[in-house]
């Protein structure tokens, strides 16, 4: 009962502090949302603040979803072609987040199209997620999660899905994120298509 709590209060505290980081960077940009003014505006201490982020991008980068992520991969049907099964999750988890808070999607992945650190550190987290999504993959097809051919494809779709965020970003997110997403899969499936010859 008590583990319960402090893992409620654990993340009641990490959402207050993401809250406040991306209020300030909303509205002054990510440079003035250092960790002390995170501090104040969620009403923490700095220490706290650097307690559950060590790297201070991650406040607007981590979502703790990898987990669900894995456990969705895993669920999905057993015949089903990897790149579909990843489609599939991948899909999932960019619609949940477009329908719980468009806004801060937004901003996120303005983010991480403005600031190089946040790109920077998007980039490591992507490989971490990659790591988790490849043993899936791996226990699905029956492979060792270390198999180059595992690492490379879980590598390229999470990178494909990383070009399509950023894409949309620079783009002044106006076209329709899922969409993109599908054409990522669908150009990673195809390869890009050949000019008509005249």
């Amino acid at each position: 009962m008590a583990s319960g709590l402090r893992e409620r209060k654990k993340r009641r505290t990490r959402a207050e502090i993401r809250a406040a980081a991306r209020r300030i960077a909303a509205a002054d940009g990510w440079e003035a949302a250092t960790i002390e003014r995170i501090a104040r505006e969620a009403e923490v201490s700095p220490s706290t603040v650097v307690r559950h982020f060590p790297v201070r991008e991650d406040i607007v980068l981590t979502d703790e979803d990898d987990e669900h992520l894995e456990a969705l991969l895993r669920a999905r049907p057993a015949g089903e072609e990897p790149l579909e099964s990843l489609r599939a999750v991948l899909a999932a988890a960019v619609g949940t987040a477009l329908e719980a808070d468009p806004a801060e999607l937004r901003l996120r992945c303005r983010l991480m199209a403005e600031v190089p650190a946040v790109r920077a550190r998007l980039t490591e987290t992507t490989a971490e997620t990659g790591r988790r999504l490849a043993r899936a993959l791996a226990d699905r097809t029956g492979r060792d999660p270390d198999d180059l051919e595992v690492r490379v494809f879980t590598a390229a779709v999470l990178g494909g899905l990383r070009e399509a965020v950023l894409y949309w970003a620079e783009h002044g997110r106006a076209d329709d994120l899922l969409a993109l997403l599908h054409r990522t899969v669908d150009a990673l499936k195809a390869g890009p298509a050949l000019p008509a010859r005249p």
